[in-house]
């Protein structure tokens, strides 16, 4: 078999441990580091060194195995960020049994389709999750067990602390993990964003995960981190486990607050930081005095990270040297494409970097599937042992092609240099007439606008165009704009496809998930509502 010269090939992965147990390999790593600071908590000020993990992990597993967990049963996590969380991730992927995170944001109806997904037999919450939640899970007839972080016993629960058998000291040299069949074994089971409808459950393997541990480092390991990123989404969970697994210390705070995540740069001098853009967008008004002249690498993901937006924040971080930027999704377990640290002095603006060691990616035509080259918009595929195992309880042929590589549903291209620039959602892309519009297009040249401070596009249905493009806009304060000076504006710089013949709305903020990303399916909705108002 010969190389398709269209795609574009990754460098090989080596030192894979022979048992592809993710639980063990990560217990493996935290003792070798045992005396560093793993996790410090920037709220409370609370570190954790690599041995209290590998303990709390060790303690979990042996305790759950006790308690008759097994492989192929699901245990879920409900919590904020707190300490715990690591030692019981592992300890469950320790056991064979398949890990899922929920979100404590979740509304009642989202809680209850996200677990009737997994089905767990045990769930994991801290206080203020079981407060918010604990009638729903009550409910729900395949949870067997709740267990609770902190001090406070509720009735039939189980508290964490005595779970982890008082404090009962193992070592690594005499644990072993349970069996597991590494490349096919369901290790967690992530939740996709549902930017166009309900969440799917998403299947990462054991292997799955062991491939991103084994990738070189994005970052500088010899210098510290922080994140706020919440862990149940694959940009934090696995952010940190790449940190944990390349022996690296790391600030998080339980929950943003742009005050406290500055104070907390200030105090522990952070040198990188890993953040969302709607982060960026909120630290770059934030007015006070605070020392950030530590910061020297901003790392961002989950949604593309503007020109602008990147001036402002080098102006807010004067002693950034790299913004630096990474393409994936929870269907490829982290990053497909990225920067590092150690080529920044190469990396192009827009780009979200190269691609990663392991994996190959083409970038196809819509319409034909046909392989494209270099400087050719179309759907970007991977494959690899990054890529997902599948969606819980959905057939793979919807979202892998014969060749096994998994389509994104994103439209992008790379360049002569082999880097990767994303430009749309295909299933966001805009059909009027026979043109395909891309909404992000559209908002990028919104956002040129003065007094324009965010912008989401939709398509809208049209008798005789299919669709039409209608802007949803956020105006700066103070700012003043009709919706005729909007339309006119775009029809100035762009083609007759993209102009907004849908109109456009003014309102007080755009929906987006918390990686950034601009929830389409909310402004859909809208304007639906809106046109029911408009026949009553």
């Amino acid at each position: 078999m010969l190389k398709n010269n269209l795609y574009v090939y990754g460098d090989e992965i080596t030192n894979f441990p022979s048992h592809l147990n993710f639980g063990q390999y990560m217990v493996d790593i935290l003792w070798t580091n045992s005396d560093k600071v793993a996790l410090i908590n920037g709220a409370t000020h609370e570190k954790l060194t690599y041995r209290n993990i590998a303990e709390d992990a060790m303690n979990v597993a042996i305790s759950l195995t006790r308690m008759g967990i097994r492989r192929g049963d699901t245990i879920a996590i409900c919590t904020e960020n707190r300490q715990e969380y690591y030692g019981t991730f592992i300890g469950i992927t320790c056991t064979g049994a398949t890990f899922t995170a929920v979100s404590i944001a979740y509304t009642r109806d989202e809680m209850k389709h996200v677990l009737n997904i997994s089905k767990p037999k045990m769930i994991v919450c801290s206080p203020l999750a079981y407060k918010t939640h604990g009638e729903t899970l009550k409910s729900l007839p395949f949870i067997e067990k709740v267990i609770l972080y902190g001090k406070d016993k509720a009735a039939n629960t189980l508290l964490y602390d005595n779970l982890i058998e008082n404090g009962v000291k193992y070592s690594a040299k005499n644990f072993a993990a349970a069996d597991v069949l590494g490349q096919t074994d369901t290790a967690v089971i992530l939740y996709s964003s549902g930017t166009t409808g309900l969440p799917k459950g998403v299947m990462l393997t054991h292997l799955n995960i062991i491939s991103i541990c084994c990738l070189g480092n994005s970052l500088n390991p010899h210098e510290l981190c922080m994140m706020i990123t919440p862990w149940y989404h694959t940009m934090g969970l696995m952010g940190v486990v790449r940190n944990l697994a390349s022996g690296s210390s790391l600030v998080y705070l339980p929950k943003f607050d742009s005050d406290t995540y500055l104070k907390t740069i200030e105090r522990y001098r952070v040198f990188q930081l890993i953040v969302p853009p709607p982060v960026i967008v909120t630290l770059n008004k934030t007015r006070g005095n605070y020392d950030v002249s530590s910061v020297k690498l901003v790392y961002s993901g989950g949604a593309p990270l503007r020109s602008d937006t990147i001036q402002q924040l080098r102006n807010r971080f004067p002693e950034v040297l790299h913004v630096l930027q990474g393409y994936g999704m929870t269907e490829c377990t982290l990053s497909a494409t990225r920067d590092t640290y150690e080529t920044a002095h190469i990396t192009k603006t827009g780009s979200v970097g190269r691609i990663v060691a392991g994996i190959v990616i083409k970038v196809v035509d819509i319409e034909t599937r046909e392989p494209l080259g270099a400087n050719q918009p179309g759907e970007i595929c991977i494959k690899g042992p990054i890529i997902m195992k599948g969606y819980v309880g959905k057939d793979k042929s919807e979202d892998f092609d014969v060749e096994g590589f998994y389509k994104t549903g994103d439209i992008g291209y790379y360049d002569e240099d082999k880097y990767f620039f994303i430009v749309d959602r295909l299933k966001e892309l805009i059909k009027y007439k026979a043109y395909q519009v891309p909404p992000a297009e559209i908002e990028a040249v919104l956002l040129e606008h003065p007094s324009i401070l965010d912008a989401g596009v939709i398509g809208i249905p049209h008798d005789s165009a299919g669709e039409v493009p209608r802007a949803y806009v956020v105006l700066k304060s103070q700012a003043k704009l009709s919706e005729e000076d909007v339309k006119n504006f775009v029809a100035e710089k762009l083609s007759s496809p993209k102009h907004l013949r849908g109109g456009v709305h003014f309102i007080s903020e755009i929906p987006k998930t918390p990686s950034g990303k601009i929830l389409r399916r909310k402004l859909k909705e809208m304007a639906k509502n809106t046109e029911v108002k408009s026949k009553l």
